[in-house]
């Protein structure tokens, strides 16, 4: 599971920027399309993960009710063993409560550890998913880009086959230019965009833990939830 969050922290980091110049100076768009089709597989393989590990989890959640259930009613019993002065079944009862409640506290930790793994694996699903989005749309726009610049480079070559040396390089530089500094304010709204997303999502989890937080001193204080 590290390693699959290790490879998806990976494509979450990839320098945009850096794929651009690459396809501007192969003309092509190809390791775009490979970083794309890196993130689609990666994010089927990560919603597979997060599904095993939250089914792992609720079934160890369920295993810990079940004996929390045992253990409560073997501490009814023991206090009915003692009121009949049964010390013998009491005893008996007193280990095996011992045992169902030291099971219980075993089955509450390992689901905290795949519910806290889970989450993981759901927050990992969110950025990659927004990355994907980010990258296909700037691969639209250099698309559009490189076709543009294909079109420019085969207007002067058709001038200068028949003839005419004065075409204009400086026109070319003007384009690619435009074209850079277009991809430069793209990766900019880029990073806006990304920040404004991490933004969203800690102060979303930070909710979450405050209300977790409030909701067991409440419970802790014997308060319900329409009295807070």
């Amino acid at each position: 599971m590290a390693s699959l969050l290790e490879k998806v922290g990976t494509l979450i980091s990839a320098n945009l920027h850096w794929m651009v110049n690459q396809a501007l100076q192969a003309n092509s768009l190809a390791v775009v399309d490979e970083y794309i089709r890196r993130v689609e597989d990666n994010l089927e393989a990560l919603e597979d993960a997060a599904a095993t590990v939250g089914g792992e989890a609720k079934t160890l959640r369920r295993k810990q009710r079940e004996f929390e259930a045992k253990a409560d009613e073997l501490d009814r019993n023991i206090d009915l063993f003692l009121r009949e002065g049964n010390e013998n079944l009491a005893m008996a009862a007193q280990s095996r409560y011992n045992t169902m409640r030291e099971l219980a506290d075993t089955y509450r930790e390992h689901a905290d550890s795949q519910e806290a793994e889970f989450q993981k694996l759901l927050d990992a699903k969110l950025r990659l998913e927004a990355k994907l989005t980010e990258v296909k749309q700037e691969r639209v726009h250099l698309e559009a880009m490189l076709e543009l610049a294909k079109s420019k480079e085969a207007t002067h070559k058709a001038v200068q086959a028949v003839g005419d040396v004065s075409t204009d390089a400086a026109g070319m530089d003007d384009i690619k230019g435009a074209i850079q500094r277009r991809l430069d304010k793209a990766e900019a709204q880029g990073e806006i965009d990304a920040s404004k997303l991490d933004r969203q999502m800690d102060e979303v989890l930070e909710t979450s833990e405050i209300e977790t937080q409030l909701a067991a001193r409440r419970a802790r204080l014997g308060l319900s939830e329409s009295a807070s």
